[in-house]
């Protein structure tokens, strides 16, 4: 499993149609091969920042399969203009887990 974490920097006063079009990306990215789940988190200390956190199966059904899919295309004309830097983005594998 793999942890693609990207913080977002969405461009002040654009929150609301940022979410917007962040639904309506969902359903490309989790139409893909190898996903297995996603989540946004918005920052409380600053309210135009945003986490993305996405589960792959491998490195490459991100890297590979969905940044060179027709999907990803249509992800960067909805999502991309929001950005302002362009956010890194940085790939994690699990290794401990602690909790209840």
């Amino acid at each position: 499993m793999i942890l693609e974490v990207a913080i977002l920097p969405v461009i002040a006063g654009k929150n609301t149609e940022f979410e917007a079009a962040f639904r309506e990306a969902s359903s490309l990215i989790s139409s893909m091969k190898g996903y297995v789940s996603h989540e946004l988190q918005s920052c409380i200390e600053d309210g135009n920042k945003y986490l993305l956190l996405v589960q792959w199966e491998t490195l490459e059904d991100h890297t590979v399969g969905f940044r060179g899919s027709a999907e990803y295309q249509e992800w960067r004309k909805l999502l991309h203009h929001f950005y302002d830097p362009f956010p890194v983005v940085e790939h994690y594998t699990l290794t401990q887990t602690y909790g209840k």
